[in-house]
């Protein structure tokens, strides 16, 4: 018998370079699902539609801003991790009078989607309270407002 007819014909499933040439497209395939899983799952927020509108108020941020430098304004947040309750201690110059109530907002600083809006009432003279939101660790924007001021803080969330 000749050595050509004694040979065997391999298997397509037992070459390398067929699993090769497989393995990329896969890849990508699975790439792509995950990427996909991943923007769907993350709330990243979504770009303002009145992006003009928004850019002529900085005008009156900056007003508020200075409001708050007019009324000497200083406010203390504390909370402990995990207590239902928070406590700001608002004060400010003879000026300044004290509303019933603020608006606080706690802005994470990457996404949107964690934000949270809360109304302080006061308790006493300079003392506010409100129920305290879970805040992931990380880096925060502390947003303490009325009509004509606003405090602008940060604080970082261990």
């Amino acid at each position: 018998m000749n050595e050509a007819a004694s040979v065997k014909p391999r298997v397509w499933y037992r070459e390398v370079y067929v699993w090769l040439i497989i393995a990329l497209p896969l890849s990508a395939v699975i790439g792509g699902v995950i990427t996909a899983w991943y923007a769907i799952e993350s709330n990243d927020g979504l770009v303002v539609d009145d992006y003009y509108k928004r850019g002529l108020e900085i005008n009156r941020v900056l007003e508020r801003d200075k409001a708050s430098e007019r009324y000497g304004l200083q406010a203390r947040l504390h909370f402990e991790p995990g207590a239902p309750a928070a406590t700001i201690v608002l004060d400010g110059n003879a000026s300044f009078s004290p509303p019933d109530s603020i608006s606080v907002s706690f802005l994470n600083a990457t996404r949107g989607g964690y934000d949270h809006n809360l109304e302080f009432r006061r308790v006493s003279a300079d003392t506010y309270q409100s129920v305290m939101p879970r805040l992931l660790r990380g880096h925060w924007y502390i947003q303490i407002e009325k009509q004509d001021w606003r405090l602008l803080k940060s604080i970082v969330v261990p």
